[in-house]
């Protein structure tokens, strides 16, 4: 598949972005269906490894936003993730941003996107999760709808943490996206505050009704400084949160400036953030010391790098644009090179 992989990239990115995305999952889960999943792709690789009292069966997950509302579960797995995460999902269902809003920028291996977290909303997702294989670890990841002032956010948070709880193996909570408005206002200060604990009450709530404790993981933004990193890192440790994203996309444009599309609006992944992100990692294992795991993202496009993400504090890693540049391969080497 590694040497045929380039040849279904051309294609698919000589098409439009974002229907060449939807083309592509299509396929995957049309190839599952026929049951050609392991004939193309091989046996996911097998490395257990327990994070937030999980047993992940390899190490390498994807990174929400592929697949917003769980359609794709089964076909994702079967490539070789050892762990999906899905979403962002918002309580009500929303079209997100206009198009064009995806935008791919091949001379840095890079992509933009905006948008805006489109999705069915949170109860066709509960549907899709309902009918998945569950054979590798699946994550909900949840935000807000565009229409909810940010000083309500936790409701939005709330009803979506209410709903997947029973179902999901973890929960993250998005407060990093660059492309909803104000969204990323809630990493910091009294608002981080009040949104956490309000949801750790839930989960506390909801884990003695359901007799199943369900971690709750933060994805952060690479777009702040050592101190803000510090300042999030130890608040984490105050309200025992389970698990820490680092990061989400960056809104920085020197790596792509003067490229085709590099100055689009949205939220740029792929090689440009990959210091960046391994950056944040350091600095937030320095003051998480080891008690709250990270999962690391961003820029991870060979063994090397997920490796050098574990090096700098992490425990799993995601990917997601080197996904779509590299191919299942990518998956197979860094869950080999992480056993």
């Amino acid at each position: 598949m590694s040497f045929v992989y380039p040849i279904i990239r051309r294609f698919f990115f000589s098409l439009d972005a974002e229907k060449a995305h939807l083309l592509g999952l299509k396929a995957l889960k049309l190839l599952h269906t026929a049951k050609l999943s392991t004939l193309v792709f091989g046996q996911p690789i097998s490395a257990p490894k327990k994070v937030m009292g999980l047993v992940f069966p390899n190490s390498v997950g994807l990174a929400a936003g592929l697949d917003k509302n769980g359609d794709y579960i089964n076909a994702l797995s079967a490539v070789g993730f050892g762990f999906i995460e899905i979403g962002t999902i918002t309580p009500k269902a929303q079209a997100g941003n206009p198009a064009p809003r995806l935008f791919r920028i091949p001379q840095a291996q890079a992509i933009i996107n905006r948008m805006g977290f489109n999705n069915k909303g949170v109860e066709h997702l509960v549907e899709q999760v309902k009918k998945a294989d569950r054979k590798a670890i699946i994550g909900i990841n949840i935000g807000k709808n565009f229409a909810t002032p940010v000083a309500s956010a936790s409701d939005d948070y709330l009803i979506c943490l209410q709903q997947v709880y029973a179902l999901a193996d973890y929960i993250t909570i998005n407060i990093s996206s660059p492309n909803t408005p104000g969204l990323r206002t809630l990493q910091f200060g009294d608002e981080l505050r009040h949104l956490l604990s309000s949801l750790k009450a839930e989960q506390e709530t909801l884990s003695q009704s359901t007799q199943r404790y369900v971690p709750l993981a933060v994805k952060i933004a690479p777009d702040m400084d050592d101190k803000a990193i510090q300042v999030i890192a130890e608040l984490l440790l105050e309200l025992k949160i389970d698990a820490i994203i680092a990061t989400n996309t960056t809104i920085a444009r020197d790596a792509v400036a003067g490229l085709p599309h590099g100055d689009e609006m949205g939220g740029l992944s792929g090689v440009p953030v990959r210091e960046q992100a391994t950056h944040v990692v350091q600095i937030l294992a320095k003051y998480l010391n080891g008690q709250i795991p990270i999962i690391a993202a961003g820029g991870i496009f060979c063994a090397q790098d997920a490796q050098d993400k574990l090096d700098a504090g992490a425990e799993l890693v995601q990917i997601y644009t080197g996904f779509i540049y590299q191919g299942n391969a990518l998956i197979k080497e860094c869950a080999q090179a992480l056993k």
